[in-house]
């Protein structure tokens, strides 16, 4: 098994390089000219899209093939103060720029966004703005030129009271979405409510691969052990598989991706660690390998590139292993 690691968003060794900087909505009203206040926007924004890329390039120097992007990539998009302002549109040469460095070095790339998104909500407003941030991340890859390789990442949402009927909403959400978003999702387990077979199952009615968390299975499973789900985890990857191969035959493949980070603490076990232990990991993905000949797995750790780098000095003592680069290994 071939598995590339990557990580999220921001980097712990490149330094000035944040691409999530912003303007809270009291300093953007207190700006009397707000036309200056959307330049000063727009140019944050382009700063933070400058930033992405200078992260890949320096993931590309050291062989990384995975990153996750800042979902805060543009301050305040969507925010009722700013409605008409299309700020995609006119930035729409540094989206470009980035999707033809990614389609370049043949980068795997994607977006999480944030918790608030969620299809299993009771409330019209919250699934409303939702849907609209949901369409705001595919306005964003569709900008980078990126085809349906390039994901959108969320959880199934809260419980409301009845986790069986938010299940149900959450289909019903999902399948009402414009079929150029469905095909961007995935889903992932979460620590608290939806586990990972209740995710799974939500996944294979839906058609959205699924993206496992093995930290979150352990601190929320049914008792069954992450391996046990995986041949069904790996089948909700075969249809993107497919549309891709249909789409391009000679496109790179798409490996199924999960997620990994380590327990901060006995009594924080949900919350992430600085680095990510490599013993867990390794014997899952022992568990794994006959299955899978390649997977992606995303490092969900505070120290970010770091502690993909410890990682790797970490996996490469251990038996079996070989590296291939600065980022992959075998196992």
């Amino acid at each position: 098994m071939i598995v590339r690691l990557g990580y999220v968003a921001m980097s712990t060794v490149i330094e000035n390089a944040s691409p999530s900087r912003t303007m809270t909505a009291t300093n953007f009203s207190k700006i009397a000219d707000r036309e200056a206040a959307i330049r000063k926007l727009e140019r944050l924004g382009a700063e933070n899209l400058h930033n992405s890329l200078r992260l890949l390039k320096h993931n590309r120097v050291h062989d990384i093939m995975v990153f996750r992007f800042s979902s805060k990539l543009i301050p305040l998009i969507g925010h009722e103060l700013l409605q008409g302002w299309e700020p995609i549109a006119i930035l729409a040469d540094e989206f470009r720029e980035i999707g033809d460095y990614v389609k370049q070095h043949g980068m795997r790339v994607s977006f999480h966004p944030d918790h608030f998104t969620v299809l299993s909500t009771p409330r019209e407003d919250v699934l409303t703005n939702s849907i609209a941030d949901l369409e705001r991340h595919t306005a964003m890859l569709d900008a980078m030129g990126l085809g349906p390789e390039a994901l959108s990442n969320i959880h199934v949402g809260g419980a409301y009271g009845d986790k069986e009927k938010s299940g149900e909403r959450f289909v019903l959400n999902f399948q009402s979405l414009r079929p150029e978003i469905q095909k961007r999702v995935t889903l992932e387990n979460d620590d608290k409510t939806f586990n990972s077979l209740e995710t799974l199952e939500i996944a294979e009615r839906v058609g959205a691969p699924m993206v496992l968390d093995i930290h979150h299975h352990e601190v929320n499973n049914n008792g069954e052990e992450a391996h046990e789900l995986w041949p069904r985890i790996l089948r909700t990857w075969e249809p993107k598989a497919e549309e891709l191969s249909q789409a391009d035959p000679g496109a790179p493949e798409l490996p199924p991706k999960i997620h990994v980070s380590s327990p901060k603490s006995e009594s924080s076990p949900r919350s992430h660690a600085d680095y990510v232990e490599a013993g867990p990991l390794y014997a899952f993905l022992r568990e794994i390998a006959p299955l899978t000949p390649k997977l992606d797995i995303m490092i969900e750790a505070k120290m970010k590139d770091g502690a993909l780098f410890k990682l790797m000095e970490d996996m490469k003592q251990l038996p079996g292993v070989t590296v291939l680069n600065q980022a992959s290994f075998e196992l």
